[in-house]
């Protein structure tokens, strides 16, 4: 059995331990402070309730303009990640389900975005198919091995109009 919940400042070297065994992009354990510090009201684990284990979580942050140099509110996610040996039980699409509904609810987010390499299938499927996200763009050469990176955004509210 598994619950999700908002994650406390002792669960983020846990996070920071599942990353290292999960994804190729890594980052320092200050990093993980940085966001727990201020903006710990959008981070969420999966916690094993049998064993304790931190086996999911999602790291997000907010982010006040975009590149078009409009000031619109919006969130972004970090990393999100999930050990293998809980894959396929919807682990991810709930952690990002409530720090949706947080950046939608308290911080009155217009958009959340996120950047996914273009080989990641299952976690394009999961973007795409289960949240509703939309690729706004294509960053070349985003990744340390080269690889691209998509952009994308899921809108929380009605996009604004191109002037």
């Amino acid at each position: 059995m598994v619950s999700i919940r908002r994650a406390e400042m002792q669960d983020l070297q846990h996070m920071q331990h599942c990353n290292l065994w999960c994804l190729p992009e890594n980052y320092t354990y200050k990093y993980y402070l940085y966001h727990g510090m201020v903006w710990q009201s959008l981070l969420y684990v999966a916690e094993d309730i049998n064993s304790g284990r931190i086996v999911g979580y999602v790291l997000a942050k907010q982010d006040e303009e975009d590149e078009e140099g409009t000031k619109l509110e919006h969130g972004h996610i970090t990393s999100l990640s999930v050990l293998r040996t809980h894959r396929k039980l919807g682990l991810a699409n709930k952690v990002m389900q409530s720090t949706h509904r947080d950046m939608d609810k308290i911080f009155e987010s217009h958009y959340v975005s996120l950047h996914v390499r273009v080989s990641n299938r299952a976690a394009l499927g999961l973007y795409r198919d289960k949240l509703g996200y939309e690729t706004f763009d294509t960053e070349e050469k985003y990744y340390a091995d080269d690889e691209n990176a998509y952009n994308m955004r899921k809108w929380f509210r009605k996009k604004p109009e191109k002037q």
